[in-house]
């Protein structure tokens, strides 16, 4: 793993400063990531997951709850993987990073863990630990309950406040779930996410990188991300900072498609390059 300072040190070269989001016909040029960048607009969700109009936001990921599987594989086709490799490797990456620094988990949140996607890779690298999985919409959580029977606890989140006691939880994990977060409400997330955290506990987020070109063009096409705003790995980082993670690592991931995967252990060298398809950024809790 390369430090949060290279990865700084080589976004310097990408115009990050503001969220990023590209609509319309303009995902489609063939610019480079300078020009996709230059025509972003910063239009905010109009259905917040956060402390206001959260019951629209609700009702759409209720709407595509039943079909989120099959509409995601059609999305990421492209890719030449499926879902399940997707899900896999954020747990594993996060299994790996833990079991690394000698870390003892015992109680994990999956936030905003929708039809439990993640749920069977938890049980699998980290068969020992009590899962929990929140999201605000409740037909999602009843499909994931059904699909994963006994496997974790599933429970409703208002958006707002999370329901459990301070510092309950060694590992918080969210999987592209803050695209989705009107990005007024990230700080305050993040701080309800340090709360629920123990001490020394690990806080690790997935997010699609908006200096990819062909993420842009995915996210843009797909039904469920239709009102979502991508954000940049710096800028989530400085949220991080604001909501009391001051030493949050950033790093780049998914840089080769199916039909180039002998070239994936090549990926472990290049999590400083900002122009992996996906980004994570993970921090303890001091």
């Amino acid at each position: 793993m390369t430090t949060t300072a290279q990865a700084a040190s080589c976004s310097a070269y990408y115009p990050e400063e503001s969220d990023i989001r590209i609509s319309g016909e303009e995902a489609r040029r063939p610019y480079g990531i300078r020009a996709m960048v230059a025509q972003t607009s910063t239009q905010t969700r109009p259905s917040r997951f956060g402390h206001m109009k959260l019951g629209p936001a609700r009702a759409e990921f209720d709407n595509f709850a039943k079909d989120y599987r099959s509409l995601h594989a059609a999305n990421i086709r492209i890719s030449g993987e499926s879902p399940e490799h997707f899900a896999e490797y954020k747990v594993r990456d996060i299994s790996a990073l833990t079991g690394n620094d000698g870390e003892q988990v015992s109680r994990i949140l999956d936030f905003g863990a929708g039809i439990g996607a993640s749920v069977p890779y938890f049980r699998r690298y980290f068969p020992q630990a009590r899962l929990t999985c929140v999201d605000i919409s409740e037909i999602s959580l009843k499909l994931a309950e059904s699909r994963f029977p006994g496997e974790a606890k599933f429970q409703f989140f208002d958006g707002r406040t999370l329901p459990f006691s301070d510092q309950r939880f060694d590992l918080i994990f969210a999987a592209c779930v803050f695209h989705h977060v009107d990005h007024a409400e990230h700080v305050s997330l993040l701080r309800e996410l340090n709360r629920v955290l123990k001490h020394q506990g690990r806080l690790a987020i997935f997010e699609h990188n908006p200096l990819n070109p062909l993420t842009v063009y995915t996210v843009n096409a797909c039904p469920f991300d239709k009102n979502s705003k991508l954000v940049t790995a710096r800028v989530m980082r400085a949220r991080f900072a604001a909501a009391g993670f001051p030493d949050a690592r950033v790093m780049y991931r998914i840089f080769f498609p199916h039909i180039l995967r002998a070239l994936r252990p090549l990926e472990a060298q290049l999590t400083w390059l900002p122009l992996g398809a996906q980004y994570f950024i993970t921090a303890k809790k001091l």
